[in-house]
């Protein structure tokens, strides 16, 4: 390997590093809006997006940069195809996190449905979990904790389906509360797709350091 590729790589892992933690702000931020009903945080949330999308893109402009100029093989085309995934699946989740901070700004200026209430926290926890864990993995190349995250991900599909059913029992019981509660529903949706992100970079880390695919595996046993 050349020291000029050498040298991208290194900086193209603290690029991807310093996306992802953007990510995560945005996304903690934005559960907290949600939670302690703070518009304020919300609208930090959203102003704050455009960030994340220019830094997006010019992670994959210098990923393409690299891909042209030293024409990587092996390992190294491996890692820059996984970080463009990456990258892309990173700006997704942002994108996720202002449609929260939109909704969390909506909820606000409304009082709180109390059969709901339970959902603001289960489902934020193990979401932030996740991400939390799939950045550390990425970070520290951790097959171990990737399969966990992987391994995860249904818990947040299970919590997703009951939101749904919570929502139509509190509509039938009061249809006036059906704006406030759909709102909640889309919240736990927008969730559930940062759970489905977090588990695509997981398995792309499995990916390059085993060179393995695993999206479509059935067994996730260690």
């Amino acid at each position: 390997m050349s020291l000029h590729l050498q040298r991208d790589l290194d900086i193209l892992k603290k690029e991807i590093l310093n996306i992802g933690s953007l990510v995560e702000e945005a996304i903690n931020n934005a559960i907290r809006a949600l939670r302690n009903r703070d518009a304020a945080i919300a609208q930090s949330v959203i102003d704050k997006e455009y960030i994340i999308d220019e830094k997006e893109v010019d992670i994959e402009e210098e990923c393409l940069k690299m891909l042209a100029l030293h024409q990587p093989v092996a390992t190294d085309l491996r890692f820059i195809v996984v970080i463009l995934k990456v990258n892309n699946d990173l700006e997704r989740m942002g994108d996720f996190a202002t449609n929260i901070a939109q909704r969390a700004i909506f909820l606000s200026e409304h009082d709180p449905l109390p059969d709901l209430l339970e959902f603001i926290e289960e489902l934020p926890n193990l979401v932030q979990e996740m991400v939390r864990d799939t950045l550390d993995a990425l970070v520290k190349m951790d097959v171990t904790l990737a399969r966990k995250v992987m391994k995860a991900d249904d818990a947040v599909d299970d919590i997703n389906r009951q939101m749904y059913l919570k929502v139509n029992e509190a509509i039938k019981k009061d249809s006036l509360v059906s704006e406030r509660a759909i709102s909640l529903l889309s919240t736990s949706r927008y969730l559930e797709r940062i759970g489905d992100l977090s588990t695509n970079i997981a398995e792309d880390v499995v990916f390059m350091v085993e060179g393995n695919v695993v999206r479509h595996d059935s067994d996730l046993e260690d």
